[in-house]
Order: structure tokens, then sequence, then C-alpha cells
């Protein structure tokens, strides 16, 4: 029978006792212990990690802010992000909300420039906006115009183009308040309406060579006779109203480009495209800079300082002809900066703009209450050439016809909506800064 050591059974009971009381003491340590500090070795890399992912401190409580008043909302930052910024250079991004109203949402915009609804299948035009290099461009904020506006007159001079950008304006607004219309001639080109909870009033005046002409055309473009230009006299038809307005939108353009006689102290200066021997032949230029010094003379002489935004030329987007010779724009994209030239003609007209508005900007600069700046619509409305009608100026034209008709095209109006709401955008912008 194997005897056992009872001496070494108790020392080796004795060792784990020991231990056994060891691991408790250190277990109790830990579980008594108020807190536990653990040095961390970590990297520069992971201590910047450890640093960005530590929530900071919180902030002290701020003062509660003012309730919102409509007095206030003229003073919120509204503005681009850098008021330095050259808002006409730029480009054209995606937008997804695509506009604030649709062709159905807005009753004020005129057959010829509704496109959706005179068929035109494609609808990605709608979905872009304006961006200005460098900076933000906020979108027209309708409230807050309304309110800026509030007690004020507006009025936009000029030919078509004008009476676009009024319609634009006008379903923009829309949103906080239906215009109402309470004036238009019998055919509907001098037109007013208001916004009875803001006391203001928008206003579109036909004057598109800005100085006194008589027109033979009509609607269509049809001429029964030879334009008469009167380069040195300012048409009445705005300067008679011209003290009633707070802020103008004016701008002259393509009508310049038609044929016509012209008259300076009632005598014939010559004309551009009359085929007449007895009259010179001396193109539009020398015209269309003589209209704009009478037109920017005047402004610059009045009692009365509107606020004024000059308008510069808005180029078309014809391919392979013009309106009246099979012109036709069929481009669903806009063009990227690098992707289109601007064309001779529109060149030499925005050149004689700027010199002009220079020209004027110094004289009005003395002793001016007003303001008087350049809304330069040209290279951002060159980027356009998806946003105009082309042969939906008109209601299903394709209906009862081949689908490889010759129908004339509008390649120089705006579908609505479309590109020239940017142009409500840029305005507001330019309103908000004058006034800051």
């Amino acid at each position: 029978m194997k005897q056992f050591n009872t001496k070494n059974i108790f020392s080796s009971l004795l060792v784990k006792f020991a231990v056994c009381s060891l691991l408790l003491a250190i277990s109790y340590r830990l579980l008594s212990s108020s807190f536990v500090q653990f040095s961390l070795v970590v990297s520069d890399d992971e201590s910047a990690a450890l640093a960005v992912t530590t929530p900071p401190p919180p902030p002290p409580a701020a003062a509660e802010s003012p309730p919102l008043t409509d007095g206030l909302l003229l003073n919120l930052d509204y503005t681009s992000t850098n008021e330095s910024c050259d808002l006409f250079s730029g480009d054209w991004i995606p937008e997804p909300d695509g506009p604030f109203y649709t062709n159905s949402s807005c009753r004020t915009i005129e057959a010829p420039q509704n496109c959706m609804k005179n068929g035109r299948p494609d609808s990605g035009y709608v979905y872009w906006r304006w961006k200005p290099k460098g900076s933000s461009l906020p979108r027209l904020d309708a409230k807050r115009f309304l309110e800026m506006m509030r007690d004020k007159s507006l009025a936009f001079i000029g030919d078509s183009i004008m009476r676009n950008h009024v319609q634009s304006l006008l379903c923009i607004l829309s949103q906080v308040e239906e215009a109402v219309d309470i004036y238009h001639d019998e055919p509907y080109k001098n037109r007013k309406w208001s916004f009875p909870s803001f006391n203001f009033t928008v206003s579109v005046v036909w004057a598109p060579f800005l100085t006194k002409a008589s027109i033979f055309e009509n609607d269509n473009g049809i001429s029964s006779g030879i334009i008469r230009l009167h380069v040195d006299e300012p048409n009445t038809i705005w300067t008679d109203q011209y003290g009633d307005f707070d802020y103008i939108v004016i701008g002259g353009g393509k009508w310049f480009l038609k044929y016509a006689i012209y008259y300076e102290n009632n005598t014939t200066l010559g004309c551009h495209g009359c085929h007449d021997s007895n009259i010179t032949e001396v193109g539009f230029q020398n015209a269309y800079r003589r209209a704009l010094n009478t037109t920017l003379k005047f402004i610059s002489e009045a009692k009365h300082k509107p606020y004024i935004l000059f308008r510069t030329i808005t180029p078309d987007h014809f391919e392979n002809g013009e309106w009246d010779s099979e012109g036709y724009c069929n481009r669903t994209e806009p063009f990227k900066v690098d992707e289109v030239e601007i064309r001779d003609l529109d060149e030499i007209m925005k050149s004689i703009e700027l010199e002009e508005f220079q020209q004027a900007s110094e004289a009005l600069s003395k002793n001016r209450v007003g303001g008087f700046e350049l809304l330069d619509t040209t290279m951002l409305s060159l980027l356009r050439p998806d946003g105009h009608p082309g042969v939906y100026r008109t209601f299903q034209p394709y209906d009862g016809n081949d689908k490889h008709a010759k129908i004339q095209n509008d390649c120089l109006h705006w579908c609505l909506p479309g590109p020239i709401d940017s142009w409500n955008d840029l305005m507001m912008e330019m309103l908000l800064r004058h006034q800051r």
C-alpha cells in the first residue's frame, strides 16, 4: 500500500491558499477603486483621430434670438457667400429640385413661352441653376422680395425679352401672391400688375429701340414697311412715366439688327438694309450707340433718381438659319464655357453697351441717390441653347404635320419655367448688395 507524504500535501495547500488570497486582494482593489487610469501609447495619426472624435465641452448657452418680423427679413444673411465675386462668370449646375413653379401653377405665362403645354417632350432644361464662380447665388425668395418692394414700383423697359423677364418674375412671386392685372394696352405690349398686399406694382413698357420709332410689323415679324428710328429722341412712352418708377430694368438689343432708316434732328442719317440709292448705308452699330447714348443721357440728367439695372444683349441660338430662314434650336443640355463662342454681331453689340454703360456710370456717380448697375446676362444666356421654345412656340406644332415639316422656331425667347428665372435670382442679389 502506497504511503502519502502529509508534509508535502500541507505545503502545496498553503501555496494555493496564498495565491488565491493575492488574486482576491487585487480584484477587490480594482472593484473598490473610484477611478482607473490607463496610460495609452498612440501614434500621431491615432492621436489626431482621437482628437477629432472626442466631443468638445458644450458651449455656453446663447442668448435667446429675437422673434422674426417683416422688418427683420431684409437683414437676414441672404446674399451670396462672397459679395466681391463676379455674379456673371460661372457655370450652370444641376438643380434636382427644379423650379419654384410649373407651367400649370403660374397663370401669367404667355402661350409662346409655355413650352410644356405646347407639347415640348423633354423637361431636363428646367433642372439647372446658375452658379457664379467662387460663390453661391441664392434663389429669389418671393416673400423677402415682396417685403423689400413694399410700397414701391418696378418697371421693365425694352423689347419682348423684357416681357419674357417680367413673366418669369410674376411666376416666382405667385408662390406668395398672385399678381393682379390692372392695366394693358390693346395689343398687350404695355402692361401693369399689382400685388395688393404689398402695395407693389410691376410694369412692362414696350420700347424695343428705347428711342422714338415708327414700326410697321405684326406679332409674327412680318413687316409692311421699313422702320423709321430717331436716335436722338427718347421714347416718350417710358420717359413720361419715368418719375413713377422706384426700380427699373432697361436694355436694348436685337431690334437694332432690323432694317431701318435712321434720323437725327429730323434729318436722315443713313440706313441699315434699306436698299435705297438716295440713302447712305451706315449699318446698325452707329445707330445703336447713339440710341443708347440718348437713353442714358436722359437718365443721367433726370431729377428723379431710381435704382436702375442696365441689361446687356441676349444671344439667340439659331442654327443653320435665322428666325425667317429655317433656323432651329433643338439642343437639350447647356453648353460648357469652352464649348461655345459669342457670335460677332452679339459681341459688337455687347462692346457698345459696355462702353456706353461706363461713360454713363461716370456721369451718374456724381450726386446720385439711386443706383446704376450692369445686369450682364450675355454669357450666362449664351450657355443655354436648350432653354428656347423652338417649334413649341405654338401649341402641338406637329399635329397634322409631318415630323420633318418646316416649322418656324423661336430660338430667342425663353421657355417658362426656364433659364431666364435665374435672371431674377441675379436681380435680387444685386438689389440686396446695393442695400447693404
